[in-house]
């Protein structure tokens, strides 16, 4: 006779934290796992609230310290490991950005600083977050908010006209709505900005709606023996091989992620009114609720709680971009051990118990109930102390405070240390490790470039506002760094400085990507801005001309620069294409000077070979021989040498990242590319 518990679902839990763990591992792809996930979360805790609701709406006090007692510890003493691991093994200018994902993990807020970044999830590599991972718990945990909030006011207002058992049929209604509107965000916001999408609570919110939706109906859901069957056998086909058949970190949460939702709703359903285990389930609601499935189902939580870390500090350990075969199994031990510790040693002695038990039996638990509260909150307070500090230490440092200004070019040459051969004297680098992130051009502070989830343009005026002669400056990033000297020459020589920037947006026509996946705004952006600069029609138009080779050493010219090139000749606008800087990785895995500095290197070992960066030859070159008023720019000599890019030169730190130029290294260029430019436009 069944007891009503559904070992199944225990099992499909077991069954997405193994797909979730594989495809992390050795695949490197979203498995669809994260989203069965979501679906279990909407079913399971929605059907708690209506079974707790009674006529007088859930007991909120009561639901929030269950589901807290549920998911805060383990995550507290997961968090608290990363921490210390962080400390042990990552330099110092990493700790910050560890202290900020500390923080909105355990405010379940993560999911919206990954969706300001537009982290790249699927691909693990020792650049990564080892808690980039939570933003699913984020998502989750302002779920259960939200539904809680939404249960307990219907509640009150159906007790309020009088009809409380009217309760579950309104709130079917309301997640219906919900649900479709989240989908349709999800659809529409997925095409133009998929990064922003993967994290998006908005966009992401019918996933759990679903099981939701599952949970107020389920219990008036009978479907005949043979329809069982066909969900549960099409249900787990679907979501095992769901993460091979659908590129999920490029399509979800959009209309594609209905797949894995779908199958997770059909193996609920197939499953419903039944005894799992008995001979009469359908075949694959056996498997799923057998034993070795149901028991990882209860190490779920904590092992996708610990094998991300795990996996970015094994990456690090051991300095690759993958793990292979016999390192994925040493992570995987180690997380299934860590997991196993967390389950019985705190989420098990934390959870109240349905069986009856006896006196000392009961009076044991709450001890060591009581031992594991005060073990976790001191674990938890003293972290929380700990990078509060940290973060109050940064805030009322001088050197994180302010910026760095000028320099005594006779104690930092920076760049004329390669292009003049200038002495340069012992002194302290600049900036320092602590000041190069905030090295940045003034664009960064005025809000002149659109990000990368705003499709507006943006115009800002640099150099002289009143000058004759027009210098527009368009692209991404790797254009505005060169504002710091651009402004400088353009206050000096004379020149209105127009600025046209968007991150991660090079002037494109055809179909652009941010990493590996699809740019639209920046199509959309591209055109707005051509259009722009054909009716303002400036003197000279200046932007990147090259971009490191995706597929070996060097750098490229991409077909989609030329095609810009040619709409700037259509306009009669000449072009000045600047080649751009050194890339700084190993591998492909991109790394911060500074943390390399931080980590004992030296300007030679945190430094580039010029040849794996750099073309022997300008590659833009080639193609400029078909423009007559395309001219190029090529700095390359005041960044490296013959062999080597270093990343410090003439005591100047080269970059505040990986990838752009520290204000202070490009104001030390400014002479170079005053040159250059003049040279090129005969304005001087």
């Amino acid at each position: 006779m069944s007891d009503g518990y559904r070992y199944d679902l225990d099992g499909l839990r077991g069954l997405a934290i193994a797909l979730v763990v594989i495809f992390h591992l050795w695949l490197g792809r979203v498995s669809g796992g994260v989203d069965v996930f979501l679906v279990l979360s909407g079913f399971f805790f929605t059907g708690m609230l209506l079974r707790r609701s009674g006529d007088g709406g859930p007991a909120v006090r009561e639901v929030l310290s269950r589901t807290a007692r549920r998911l805060l510890p383990a995550l507290v003493v997961v968090l608290a490991a990363t921490v210390a691991m962080t400390v042990i093994v990552r330099p110092f200018t990493q700790w910050s950005a560890a202290a900020d994902q500390v923080l909105t993990s355990l405010l379940y807020v993560q999911n919206w600083e990954l969706a300001r970044t537009a982290a790249d999830y699927q691909a693990a590599d020792a650049s990564v977050s080892p808690m980039q991972h939570l933003w699913s718990m984020s998502v989750q945990g302002q779920f259960y908010l939200l539904i809680l909030a939404l249960v307990g006011v219907l509640a009150a207002g159906c007790r309020r006209i009088g009809r409380p058992t009217a309760l579950q049929a309104v709130i079917t209604m309301v997640v219906v709505v919900a649900g479709g509107a989240s989908l349709l965000y999800a659809t529409a916001v997925s095409h133009r900005h998929q990064g922003w999408a993967y994290y998006d609570t908005a966009a992401r919110l019918w996933e759990p709606l679903a099981g939701a939706l599952l949970a107020c109906m389920i219990g008036r859901i009978s479907l005949p023996r043979g329809v069982r069957a066909v969900l549960a056998t099409t249900g787990l086909a679907v979501i095992a091989g769901c993460g091979l058949m659908v590129d999920g970190a490029h399509l979800f949460p959009g209309p594609a992620a209905l797949i894995p939702v779908g199958a997770a709703v059909a193996l609920i359903l197939a499953g419903a009114g039944a005894d799992s285990r008995a001979r009469s389930a359908p075949t694959a609601t056996r498997l799923l609720a057998s034993r070795p499935l149901v028991e990882l189902g209860a190490l779920a939580y904590a092992l996708y709680l610990w094998h991300w870390p795990v996996l970015i500090f094994y990456l690090g350990w051991r300095e690759r971009p993958a793990v292979g075969l016999v390192g994925g199994l040493i992570v995987l031990t180690v997380s299934l051990i860590l997991a196993r510790l967390t389950h019985v040693w705190v989420e098990t002695p934390l959870r109240a118990r349905s069986t009856p038990a006896s006196a000392q039996h009961e009076q044991s638990r709450h001890r060591r109930a009581r031992i594991v509260v005060v073990a976790v909150t001191a674990v938890g307070i003293t972290m929380i102390v700990a990078v509060g500090s940290w973060q109050w230490y940064l805030r009322h440092n001088p050197e994180t405070a302010s910026r760095v200004g000028q320099l005594d070019p006779k104690i930092y040459p920076g760049a004329a240390k390669l292009l003049d051969g200038a002495f340069t004297p012992h002194a302290k680098m600049r900036p320092s490790l602590l000041e190069a992130p905030g090295d940045l051009p003034p664009s960064s502070f005025d809000g002149c470039i659109s990000d990368m989830s705003t499709r507006a343009v943006i115009a800002c005026t640099y150099g002289d506002p009143h000058a004759v002669r027009t210098l527009a400056v368009v692209g991404s990033s790797h254009t505005e760094h060169w504002l710091t000297a651009l402004d400088a020459i353009g206050k000096s020589r004379g020149i209105r400085i127009v600025s046209y920037l968007k991150m991660g947006c090079p002037l494109s026509l055809g179909e652009p990507m941010l990493g590996d996946q699809p740019y639209p705004d920046c199509r959309d952006w591209s055109v707005e801005v051509l259009d722009r600069l054909r009716d303002d029609r400036p003197d000279w138009v200046l932007s990147t001309a090259t971009r490191p080779n995706p597929d070996g050493p060097g750098d490229i010219t991409p077909d989609d620069y030329i095609q810009v090139w040619t709409k700037y000749a259509d306009f009669g606008l000449p072009f000045l294409g600047i080649r751009d800087t050194p890339w700084l990785h190993r591998d492909g895995v991109p790394y911060r000077a500074i943390d390399c500095l931080a980590d004992g290197g030296d300007a030679d070992t945190c430094g580039m070979p010029r040849d794996a960066v750099l073309a022997a030859d300008n590659p833009a070159a080639a193609a400029a021989a078909d423009f007559p008023d395309v001219h190029l720019i090529d700095l390359s000599d005041a960044v490296c040498d013959v062999t080597i890019c270093r990343v410090v030169e003439g005591n100047i730190l080269i970059y505040h990242d990986s990838h752009h130029l520290s204000a202070t290294y490009v104001r030390s260029l400014a002479p170079a590319l005053d040159r250059q430019i003049g040279a090129a436009t005969r304005w001087w």
